[in-house]
């Protein structure tokens, strides 16, 4: 079973999978802030992006185009709508996989009006023809359609509206250079902090009707990955669990106690994330092994073991990637109550070491 839409199904079995489901994103277009004042975290890319706004609206001007790169759930989506709405225009929202050839492009651009935003998710993976015609629209305002095909095709000029494109990403690095350079702010999203984390959880346990104290919202926020849409995510199911096995107010006991029947530890691995970080200790002593010897221990495909397991247990320092093949580091097992090979047992002192 794959565990994630990194490796094209859904996420909506993973509960810290970071790919938004259909009841994800009814919840958050509820959730969601309205100006860049209520939007929680992101301290300096809110201050440069308050500034690049201000300085449009001042000379009566559309804003320049924006680049936002980061993880999924961070909240790209979400400031693309802060963003029209703070000019006051309306958005158009798409995909990259949604624009596969350049007349998909081209009739959306044509269609758009004076100023509005356009918000264009997983820009990255829009198709070559259309992204050689978004260079031009986004530099001079104007597409070339042609009409026909072989020698006797025509290119006709279609002038456009000014207007702001949004672009989101999730892998700024396959971005090509000359798309990158026609933004005029760029701005990475960053993971949260766990203090930011608790703002957000309580903000949203306000909107949602949810009683929950400050210690169950920190437990929470400390299995949350950094991310916020995993954090209302799990505040949902803490919720339920609240309602059905006490009285409704969730405190750091009922916290921990649900998500323990939700598999998510304090650190916010999954079962996926233990079945890997169990095979690579248990099995292989730690590593080095191999990427597809270490998936089929887990009984995983490879790509889901590196795209989906791999990225958070490496952030978190519990995993590292070598030449030689994958290694656990010391953080995993104490993470998971083990004892390293070699190492001395807890209590043993330097006689056991020589076998006196």
């Amino acid at each position: 079973m794959n565990w994630d839409d990194t490796t094209g199904t859904p996420a909506s079995e993973r509960l810290v999978g970071s790919v938004a489901d259909r009841e994800d994103q009814a919840v958050e277009a509820a959730l969601r802030p309205k100006d860049l004042d209520e939007f929680i975290g992101q301290e300096k890319v809110r201050e440069q992006l308050d500034l690049v706004l201000r300085a449009a609206r001042a000379r009566g001007a559309t804003a320049d185009h924006v680049l936002l790169s980061g993880a999924p759930g961070l909240g790209k989506t979400t400031l693309s709508m802060i963003i029209a709405a703070e000019m006051g225009a309306p958005i158009r929202i798409t995909s990259g996989p949604a624009i596969q050839h350049a007349g998909d492009l081209a009739a959306i651009l044509s269609s758009l009006q004076e100023g509005e935003v356009l918000f264009l998710d997983e820009i990255h993976r829009m198709s070559r023809p259309a992204e050689e015609m978004l260079y031009m629209a986004m530099e001079d305002f104007r597409v070339d359609v042609v009409v026909g095909k072989g020698p006797g095709a025509t290119a006709i000029p279609l002038e456009l509206p000014p207007f702001t494109l949004v672009g989101a990403t999730t892998r700024a690095g396959l971005l090509p250079p000359p798309l990158r350079d026609r933004f005029g702010f760029t701005a990475h999203m960053e993971f949260y902090e766990p203090a930011e984390l608790e703002r957000v959880i309580h903000r949203s346990a306000n909107l949602l009707e949810v009683e929950i104290d400050a210690p169950g919202a920190a437990e929470i926020a400390g299995r949350s990955r950094g991310t916020p849409r995993i954090a209302n995510r799990l505040l949902r199911r803490v919720r339920d669990y609240a309602q059905v096995k006490a009285d409704g107010l969730v405190t750091r006991e009922i916290a921990a106690a649900a998500l323990a029947v939700y598999e998510v530890d304090t650190r916010g691995l999954d079962r996926l994330d233990r079945a890997v970080l169990q095979a690579l200790l248990k099995l292989f002593g730690g590593g080095p092994v191999g990427l597809s010897t270490l998936a089929v221990a887990v009984g995983e495909e490879r790509e889901t073991v590196e795209e989906v397991a791999e990225p958070f247990l490496v952030r978190e320092g519990l995993l590292a990637r070598t030449p030689r093949g994958r290694i656990a580091t010391p953080a995993a097992w104490a993470h998971l109550g083990l004892t390293p090979p070699g190492a001395p047992a807890a209590g043993n002192g330097q006689q056991d070491l020589f076998g006196a």
